[in-house]
């Protein structure tokens, strides 16, 4: 299974075609769900009169996303706006990062732009602070149970357990919890 990929367009078109823009990203987006691996899109504009429109959609995997954006449908869609929308910058996120990246649906009355991803140093924190005491269960566990097997086996035996359990539980478990103090907010119990 490969890793989660995230494109972020920030694409332009005039204020006054606000209402254009919003049906071609509409049309987009309903095409993308009929492809294999799409996880989600979103878009945000900084202000009502902006011309920059910042564009999500995320994919399972790069081959999900290659299938998305080498397909008919997509090169039909793109056309579709010729003349009406620019692209100015294009960025691709993938691996643990994705935890951290900025919401994937924003809602159209929602012109705030998204928080910027926390320093790394930030995240290795997070990251630890459920790695470490899972890693330490994990290990006195397969050092009761599985103990006679061979190191190789014991240390794949404990991967295939936490590596689930790291993506779909630990991981949004404590982002949820600290993302006060990985956005530089106050704590909540001090608010």
């Amino acid at each position: 299974m490969g890793v989660p990929v995230t494109v972020s367009i920030t694409r332009t078109v005039a204020p006054d075609h606000s209402d254009e823009m919003l049906a071609w990203i509409r049309a987009g987006s309903q095409l993308a769900t009929r492809f294999d691996g799409f996880l989600g899109s979103g878009w945000v504009r900084p202000s009502p009169d902006s011309a920059e429109w910042h564009m999500l959609y995320r994919f399972a995997d790069e081959d999900s996303l290659a299938a998305w954006e080498a397909s008919p449908q997509r090169r039909w869609w793109l056309g579709a706006a010729q003349g009406l929308v620019g692209e100015s910058r294009i960025e691709r996120r993938t691996g643990i990062e994705g935890w951290f990246d900025p919401p994937v649906a924003r809602d159209v009355e929602d012109l705030r732009p998204a928080p910027p991803a926390p320093p790394r140093w930030k995240q290795a924190c997070v990251i630890f602070l459920v790695f470490y005491p899972l890693s330490v269960l994990a290990n006195w566990a397969a050092g009761h149970t599985i103990w006679s097997w061979p190191l190789l086996l014991r240390v794949l035996a404990v991967v295939l357990v936490m590596t689930p359990v790291m993506t779909y539980v630990a991981l949004p478990w404590i982002t949820r919890r600290m993302e006060w103090w990985l956005q530089g907010r106050p704590a909540p119990w001090r608010r």
